[in-house]
């Protein structure tokens, strides 16, 4: 029973079956707004387009062809009426986010950033540790102040 609940909790199989229901019940919207298409041409060419009489060579092709009619119908008013336009409404709203830096790009700049750094400056001698007894304020009894300060 475990594993049967490890499974069905696991993965999008709550969202597969929402989908898949609300599929089933937009079936009949796309039916009927098939069957107005349908009516149209219907009107246009003098009747509906049915080619279940046809048989080429006695093989009833017929029912076939009509049904691919009507399944291209509906792949032509799905596309073009929901995926077409919410495509379209999705690249408007979404701005494309910049490419994650990785880590090890973000050291390699460090790296060259702290090198160029380095090669610009001047070598101060001892002055470059921070203290040194050559960075007086030019009395000899006074402590040594680090040479960034004077």
């Amino acid at each position: 029973m475990k594993g049967f609940r490890d499974f069905v909790f696991r993965g999008n199989l709550i969202e597969l079956a929402v989908a898949f229901i609300m599929g089933a019940a937009f079936n009949s919207v796309v039916t009927s707004f098939t069957n107005i298409v349908l009516s149209l041409i219907s009107l246009v060419l003098g009747g509906p387009p049915n080619f279940d009489e046809f048989m080429p060579g006695g093989v009833p092709v017929g029912p076939f062809l009509t049904q691919l009619i009507g399944f291209l119908l509906v792949a032509t008013i799905v596309y073009f009426g929901l995926v077409l336009p919410f495509n379209t409404v999705r690249e408007r709203l979404v701005t494309e986010a910049e490419p994650a830096v990785t880590e090890t790009e973000l050291l390699t700049e460090i790296r060259d950033l702290l090198s160029e750094d380095a090669k610009q400056r001047q070598p101060l001698g001892d002055c470059a540790v921070g203290f040194s007894p050559h960075c007086r304020d030019g009395a000899g009894d006074q402590p040594a102040t680090p040479c960034h300060e004077r």
